[in-house]
């Protein structure tokens, strides 16, 4: 008999519940939650910080600290003494460089480090006397010692040592206080409350210096199998509760504890969840079947298989906030003389305010208010969208038919990118929440719709710098746009947003057919 191929199995699993119809609990028809999800679900809950963005920070404030105090102490006395050299400057910042990369060998930048004290001092302290050491041989094998400044050389191993501890210190106490915040926790729910359940629950909560919080557990069965508490983690619901538990409380971690052999299970409830922008993996602690150790992620010292990442996370989120602000507002400030004559226009043509607010989808179906030049007679405004324009519409002003056909009523959206930070300037974009196909909701209209909120709207996108913008009077012209946008979130790069953007121009002029 052929061995069983699991890993491809739960691959195929993966692929299929991406492709396969979700069943969804769409924000409008909102499921009614057990009162021990909702009491969690209303905890107040912060933002929370990437322990990669932080170890990363760490390096770069290293690399800083040490390259200034070099620098300082050689320009307040070796240079008085013996003149400038850039040759001395180039050792010191080879020097920084240096001590960096020891220290991270020494394994110093992680997260259980940092909340230490004596441990991350030591291997400190090691680290740095061979940094000065391998100076010191380098400087004698290249017949540089008399060139080198004892008294320099002592002071800067001296002092800079003193700042790397003062500012282990201050990380130390960052660190505690973003941990008592919440701040550096994985929120975690498990799916699966039988004896399985309670045993990853047990496994991940005795491990030391773990980020795992485990806020409870969901399961579909209601018989003996399906236990209420899972080692002291109460059970909030079914699994078709996890999508509006996500949309009212941060959730970073989907764990099944269930076999892989269980292959159908698994798929059905992967169709339900994959629209949430978490991790899902598949804990593999009970599991039989046995993989490769590259094939496994580790939660502590438990193994896992991933079945879904979070879009756009970690240096890749900072990349595009960096992008979105320094771009966006370079384009804002280009914008505004031309803003400045829509807005006159707008005044001229017909009464009543120049922008207005409409409530759209953002983020994990968060509701945004996004800024737009008005298009409509006043009088006739629809905030909700409630009714899509169509060619012709008499709603539409004169100068709005104009600002629509190339979309300059959407440029108030920069003030979103810029200062309220809850769009993009390249994603998907933000559908209003009452977005219809005839008489059907976009989410009742398409399969996965609500995946592509698995990332921050957009003022452009690729979708709409494809053709995909406008009127939507068929089901595949938004069957495409969520194709696309999905493909977007799939394949994300700052140079693909920079491809978006340089192209969006044309694209506003050469394919606005279906906008009106």
């Amino acid at each position: 008999m052929e061995p069983i191929n699991a890993r491809s199995m739960l691959d195929a699993a993966a692929a299929d519940a991406a492709t396969a119809t979700p069943d969804r609990a769409p924000l409008e028809r909102r499921r009614r939650l057990s009162k021990a999800a909702l009491a969690v679900a209303s905890q107040k809950v912060r933002p929370a910080y990437s322990p990669i963005v932080i170890a990363g920070a760490v390096r770069l404030a290293d690399f800083l600290l040490l390259s200034t105090v070099g620098v300082a102490l050689y320009l307040g006395y070796v240079v008085r003494i013996d003149g400038f050299h850039w040759e001395f400057v180039t050792a010191i910042f080879g020097m920084a460089a240096t001590a960096v990369i020891c220290f991270q060998s020494v394994d110093i930048y992680v997260m259980e480090v940092f909340r230490g004290q004596l441990r991350q001092l030591t291997r400190m302290i090691s680290a740095w006397s061979f940094v000065f050491l391998l100076f010191i041989s380098a400087s004698f094998f290249a017949k540089l010692g008399d060139e080198v400044s004892r008294l320099w050389l002592s002071a800067f191993f001296m002092v800079g040592l003193g700042a790397l501890v003062a500012e282990r210190l201050l990380l130390r106490a960052m660190v505690r206080s973003w941990a008592r915040q919440g701040r550096l926790d994985r929120r975690t729910i498990v799916v699966g409350s039988d004896h399985a359940g309670e045993t990853l629950v047990e496994a991940l909560k005795h491990q030391d210096d773990s980020d795992i919080d485990i806020l409870g557990v969901f399961d579909d069965r209601n018989d003996d199998r399906a236990l209420e508490t899972c080692a002291g983690s109460p059970k909030l619901g079914k699994v078709d509760d996890i999508v509006e538990f996500a949309r009212r409380t941060r959730i970073d971690l989907v764990l099944f504890a269930l076999p892989i052999s269980a292959e159908t299970r698994i798929l059905e409830m992967l169709k339900k969840l994959w629209v949430l922008p978490v991790d899902i993996r598949l804990s593999a602690h009970t599991n039989k079947l046995r993989f490769r150790p590259r094939s496994y992620s580790y939660l502590g010292k438990v193994p896992t298989l991933d079945v879904f990442e979070a879009p756009i996370t970690d240096w890749d989120l900072v990349m595009k906030w960096l992008f979105d602000h320094a771009v966006g507002a370079l384009v804002l400030l280009l914008a505004l003389p031309l803003m400045a004559l829509i807005a006159l226009a707008i005044r001229l043509d017909s009464p009543g305010p120049v922008l207005f607010r409409q409530k759209r989808f953002g983020f994990n179906n968060e509701r945004i208010d996004v800024f737009k030049f008005r298009s409509l007679y006043h009088d006739r405004a629809d905030p909700l969208a409630a009714q899509v324009v169509t060619r012709n519409d008499s709603r539409v002003t004169r100068v709005g038919r104009f600002i629509r056909k190339t979309s300059l009523d959407e440029l108030p959206q920069l003030f979103n990118v810029v200062f309220k930070s809850n769009l993009s300037l390249v994603g998907p974009r933000p559908h209003a929440v009452q977005g219809r196909l005839q008489s059907r909701l976009f989410d009742d209209a398409v399969d996965g719709y609500f995946a592509r909120h698995r990332v921050k709207p957009g003022i452009t996108g690729w979708a709409q710098i494809n053709g995909w913008r406008g009127e939507v009077d068929s089901e595949e012209k938004i069957q495409k746009r969520v194709e696309f946008d999905l493909y977007y979130i799939e394949n994300w790069s700052v140079l693909f947003d920079l491809f978006i953007v340089l192209k969006t121009p044309l694209a506003l002029m050469t394919k606005n057919e279906n906008a009106y």
